[in-house]
């Protein structure tokens, strides 16, 4: 009886070894996909935006603006960081990402998620250290020129150093249950 186990060991080792035998067609097959190129990257038109927010409630206090993507169309990828500006009446201002941060490639599927944060620091309003906001936009990376437009009802946003940027930064798209 205890020949039966090592017979049917044996066997099950002799079994994995030949398979892990590449034959030329798995050859060809390992090639063409070591060749194949990436997924192409997400566009705008495919994605549904959902946009939640965590107002600041006074001047000095930090706000959240979090934008949730779900991808409708096929699988793609997001390698790189959101684009986003804040516009007022007279001026546009460019938010910098989240310091020190890389952004890692996400791939989503079909029916997947993603988010990413805006988190800004409320100015007070109607000084010459706010920027009085009244909408952002954010493009994808890879995008060519398409942008997603966002009404901005949290309040001016304050402006930091010399040349009176937005104290304001952007964080890498989250992964999130899809």
């Amino acid at each position: 009886m205890r020949t039966f186990p090592l017979t049917l060991a044996a066997a099950l080792a002799a079994t994995l070894l030949l398979t892990a035998c590449n034959d030329s067609e798995n050859a060809a097959d390992d090639g063409k996909n070591a060749d194949r190129p990436g997924d192409a990257a997400c566009a705008l038109a495919d994605l549904g935006v959902e946009v939640g927010a965590g107002a600041a409630p006074a001047a000095g206090d930090t706000g959240n603006v979090t934008v949730t993507l779900t991808n409708r169309g096929a699988r793609c990828t997001l390698d790189g960081f959101p684009a986003v500006a804040l516009a007022a009446d007279d001026r546009t201002a460019s938010v910098t990402a989240e310091q020190p941060a890389a952004a890692e490639p996400l791939t989503l599927v079909k029916g997947a998620t993603t988010s990413f944060t805006i988190t800004y620091v409320r100015g007070e309003a109607d000084s010459a250290r706010s920027l009085a906001v009244r909408k952002a936009t954010f493009a994808l990376p890879g995008a060519t020129s398409t942008t997603h437009e966002l009404a901005w009802s949290y309040g001016e946003v304050a402006l930091k150093g010399e040349g009176g940027e937005p104290d304001a930064s952007v964080s890498g798209f989250e992964s999130a249950a899809g």
